[in-house]
């Protein structure tokens, strides 16, 4: 039997504290079993020296250092290009932000269009997809049926205007489900009837835009990672955006909204204290909950405090999310999957409502990352794998 490390064992071994070792399980980065008459938990040592391996790697191993003027992560609080992302939220367009995170320079007058012919042929081919492909199942079809519209999109010199092309087809080529807004509109207001068929009261739709402002970026996600190795290949934006939404897809990354979005539709049709009290018994964890101690925000997400705090008026989630939040304590806060999770049940969205937005959003930043990625040399992300398989005979 391959040999067994306690709880302690293991984050003595890691350098870290017994919650991000759980905080591990929970990304899939590790498995536990029980311990002798299902007491503690167990984990493979082999897997545990596998992951330490990863981390010291990850400290100084192979790989080029990546350097971004884009988010820093500081004090629990998130800043793009040195502004708090939390008052860009409040304060300005998604557009304007994507435009401060590509050039430097917020346009508080820019809107993103993209051609009619473009968008058609988008539209058309996300249309052929069965009624129930997922809304980022649409998105990765308009990216690719776009990019075969698009003539000029190999220019990685014109990288913000195709990036406005982009973003703009991703929302106009998603079907409808209410009224279309007025020519001109905001994108988080062109994006509203797609994604509800409520009306879009003012406050509404300026709770979706800073939605789409606090997950434009987060520093070197593993979509963005994703994003960026594609840049390094000089692909053009639309594969590029392609690359970061293949990575968003996994169930450890962009799942985690609608993981969310199911807990709070069980808080919402039942007693919320006993739903997380189950979630915690069967899976031992709860989504849409931060680990007790988090490395990034020690006092909580900003981002999920800043977009629970512009819900739509709806009592009965917020009724929900503050039991759920009273089940987990008062060191466990609540995480952007979860407030994205309560927007949508506020406004009337589907349960893929809050993947979408997080991919819309994050489009953004892949965008702004691989703008800084062409000015580097290209091919430099070259690793050195650790063979593992068997000696040659």
């Amino acid at each position: 039997m391959p040999e067994q490390l306690t709880t302690a064992q293991v984050a003595q071994r890691l350098g870290v504290k017994s919650e991000t070792v759980y905080a591990y399980v929970s990304r899939g980065l590790l498995h536990r079993t029980h311990g002798p008459g299902g007491r503690g938990s167990r984990f493979d040592a082999v897997e545990v020296e596998r992951l330490a391996a990863r981390r010291s790697g990850r400290r100084g191993g192979p790989g080029p250092q990546v350097r971004t003027a884009l988010t820093l992560i500081r004090d629990g609080r998130l800043y793009y290009r040195g502004i708090d992302a939390t008052v860009l939220a409040r304060t300005h367009a998604f557009e304007a932000v994507a435009t401060l995170l590509w050039s430097g320079e917020s346009d508080p007058d820019v809107r993103f269009e993209a051609p009619d012919d473009l968008v058609a042929q988008a539209r058309a081919a996300a249309a052929a997809l069965p009624e129930r492909a997922r809304l980022t199942d649409r998105l990765r079809v308009v990216v690719t049926a776009a990019a075969c519209a698009d003539p000029r999109r190999f220019d990685t010199a014109s990288v913000v205007a195709t990036a406005a092309t982009v973003l703009a087809a991703m929302v106009d080529a998603l079907p409808l489900r209410g009224s279309a807004p007025p020519a001109g509109s905001t994108l988080a207001a062109r994006l509203w009837p797609r994604l509800s068929d409520h009306p879009p009261r003012p406050e509404a739709v300026a709770a979706l835009n800073a939605a789409l402002v606090l997950l434009a970026d987060h520093d070197l996600a593993a979509s963005t990672v994703a994003a960026r190795v594609a840049a390094s290949t000089r692909a053009d934006p639309y594969a590029v955006v392609a690359a970061g939404l293949a990575a968003f897809d996994g169930p450890l990354h962009g799942a985690a909204a609608s993981h969310a979005h199911r807990l709070l539709a069980d808080a919402l049709a039942g007693d919320p204290v006993a739903v997380y009290a189950e979630r915690l018994r069967t899976e031992g964890r709860v989504p849409g909950f931060l680990p007790h101690v988090h490395r990034l925000y020690p006092d909580g997400d900003v981002r999920a405090a800043t977009l629970l705090g512009l819900l739509p008026e709806a009592p009965a989630v917020r009724a929900a999310v503050d039991g759920l939040a009273a089940a987990a304590g008062p060191d466990a806060h609540p995480s952007i999957e979860l407030a994205l999770a309560a927007f949508a049940h506020a406004a009337g969205m589907g349960p893929d409502a809050g993947e979408a937005i997080f991919a819309l959003a994050r489009t953004a930043g892949w965008i702004a990352h691989a703008a800084e990625e062409y000015e580097e040399p290209g091919l430099r992300f070259r690793f050195t794998g650790s063979y593992a398989g068997p000696s040659p005979g």
